[in-house]
């Protein structure tokens, strides 16, 4: 019987394109024992192509334990599993190289399938990668290292206690833009009279949500609502850029049915995959990028506490796809009136519950 191998691969970067690095392990699938560790930078590049670094990574390094190995590839990439197990077509030059090099390694093993996971699944390989970003490489193969017999390790401290952090996601009210359900991006509208009422009933809610931290999206009509709730509460606005809407690009402004007459091939593709940006704009996946950002350091500058994020449909509903530890793809199941609230709490475990969704009894 073939050995089994399991590689876990990750690839970011910060900017998208920006400083990217990849990270990749190979398990013994029987054991689970970590055989090889690698995480390297890929210089400035998309996280697409830095998760096919790892990618190659990974392979190579199974391929040097055991080139007879039954292999299977767990990644949190749709995109790259899709492409790599041959449903979907790889476009991107840079990929390309990469795909063909993974298929070469793939071939000089016995046999190698591939597995999307969700990315609470793929810690390891997320923080081989984040090591890689932060300039700290690792090549390391724990399966030649001495093992530690149990009884020479001396006991540790107390763990930790968990620290659970509460994140209230209030929608901005509405615009102009609003009632007509028309694609609203990096615009600058004010809130209409309507939102403005709206954010007045929302502070009117948080006030009963014991919260202490706001942070919120720079854009006008989030600006103006966490302001509106924040001046209620007698706290300071925090502002994070990568909690922003979507760039919708040229959809800027239009209805679905405008975009659909304008850009009906792009409009339809953007709308069913989330890795394709909108027409000038940006893809789900890149702002998916940019709010596990933020969602780190609300959870790191903020742990323990109950903060209140200001901000649009897309990010969160991203976060509360994080919450829920499905793929982003949920986005297009998901809807969020305006001036909604939505509750996901964090513990430091890396579990997460979501508690609520599209509340809006406030308004009523």
């Amino acid at each position: 019987m073939s050995r089994r191998l399991i590689v876990e691969a990750d690839g970011g970067s910060r900017g998208n394109p920006g400083p990217a690095g990849y990270g990749a392990l190979v398990r013994d699938a029987d054991t689970g024992r970590v055989l090889a560790e690698r995480a390297a930078s890929v210089g400035r590049a998309t996280n697409n192509v830095a998760e096919y670094g790892g990618l190659v990574a990974g392979l190579q390094a199974a391929l040097d334990l055991d080139p007879t190995a039954e292999v299977e590839v767990r990644m949190d990439s749709k995109l790259v599993v899709e492409q790599m197990s041959g449903r979907w077509k790889v476009k991107h030059p840079d990929m390309q190289k990469l795909a063909l090099q993974a298929q070469q390694l793939a071939r000089q093993l016995r046999d190698v399938r591939y597995t999307w996971v969700p990315r609470a699944q793929n810690g390891a390989a997320d923080a081989l990668a984040n090591s890689a970003m932060d300039g700290k490489p690792v090549h390391r193969d724990p399966a030649a290292e001495p093992v530690v017999l149990e009884d020479d390790v001396q006991p540790s401290a107390e763990p930790a206690p968990l620290v659970t952090t509460v994140t209230h996601l209030l929608r901005h009210g509405q615009t102009e833009h609003t009632p007509e359900r028309r694609f609203s991006g990096r615009n600058e509208l004010p809130l209409s009279l309507t939102g403005r009422a709206e954010a007045g009933a929302a502070a009117a809610r948080a006030a009963e949500l014991g919260i202490e931290v706001v942070v919120a999206s720079p854009l006008r009509r989030t600006r103006e609502t966490a302001e509106i709730v924040a001046a209620s509460l007698a706290l300071p606005v925090q502002f994070d850029e990568d909690l922003v809407e979507l760039d919708f690009g040229r959809l800027e402004g239009l209805t679905f049915e405008e975009a659909a007459a304008r850009h009906p091939l792009a409009a339809r593709r953007f709308m069913t995959d989330v890795s394709l940006a909108a027409p000038g704009g940006e893809s789900i996946a890149d702002v998916s990028a940019r709010v596990t950002r933020a969602r780190q350091r609300i959870l790191t500058e903020h742990a323990g506490r109950t903060v209140l994020v200001v901000s649009h449909v897309t990010p969160i509903k991203l976060l509360l796809a994080a919450g829920l530890d499905v793929a982003d793809q949920v986005v297009h199941r998901v809807f969020l009136d305006a001036a909604s609230l939505s509750t996901v709490t964090w513990s430091s475990d890396g579990r997460a519950s979501v508690r609520l969704v599209n509340d809006t009894a406030h308004l009523r």
